[in-house]
């Protein structure tokens, strides 16, 4: 297939990438900057310099690349975990308006399939919440899955070296999940550690 990887710089997409490519999938890999181009190069997919929330941009690269599968994996947070309440809102941002404008160039290129990153956690009221629900009912809206992860663990992660509380995934295993979830019908996938679950569609 054919996938248009968002993310693909991130500490799963980093991972995703050459997982894709050994599956025989051909990959186009969007960030930022110039700099990360050359790490998702190296990492053996195409990459596509664009920012997420230039709408008209990001529509173009899809097109140009006629994607069978749109993967969502793009966050804003820092490197630093002491500082995620100062990216609350830019988190928020990048939850709802560059999911919007993501989906909306899947449409517009006929993409089939998108998947999208979301937590497996309940999220207390606020930004963070209501940016998760925004972007869950928009992604099965679309009749696409929503990968509700467990937290990360793992090289590159918040918790490089402990295991974080329930519901937590290890990083490589979220990525070989990600991976076998490609087909999976449209609804909420829950990946954590026990392995991949079905769930109703709700945020709460």
């Amino acid at each position: 297939m054919r996938i248009f990887l968002a993310g693909a710089s991130g500490v799963i997409g980093r991972r995703l990438v050459p997982l894709l490519r050994v599956a025989g999938h051909e990959v186009a890999g969007l960030t930022r900057t110039r700099e990360n181009a050359a790490v998702i190069e190296e990492l053996g997919a195409s990459p596509v310099v664009c920012d997420v929330y230039d709408a008209a941009a990001l529509t173009r690269a899809v097109a140009e690349f006629q994607p069978d599968v749109m993967l969502h994996e793009l966050t804003d947070l820092p490197d630093d975990a002491a500082q995620i309440e100062e990216f609350r809102e830019r988190h928020a941002r990048i939850r709802i308006e560059g999911t919007h404008n993501l989906l909306a160039a899947a449409r517009a290129a006929a993409t089939q399939r998108v998947l999208a990153q979301s937590v497996a956690w309940p999220m207390p009221a606020g930004p963070g919440h209501d940016s998760v629900a925004e972007l869950e009912r928009s992604v099965l809206a679309a009749r696409g899955v929503v990968l509700r992860y467990g937290q990360f663990y793992g090289e590159g992660t918040y918790h490089p070296d402990t295991v974080p509380a329930e519901p937590r995934i290890q990083i490589d295993r979220a990525a070989e999940q990600t991976v076998d979830a490609l087909t999976e019908p449209a609804g909420v996938l829950e990946l954590t550690d026990e392995g991949t679950r079905r769930l109703a569609a709700s945020t709460d």
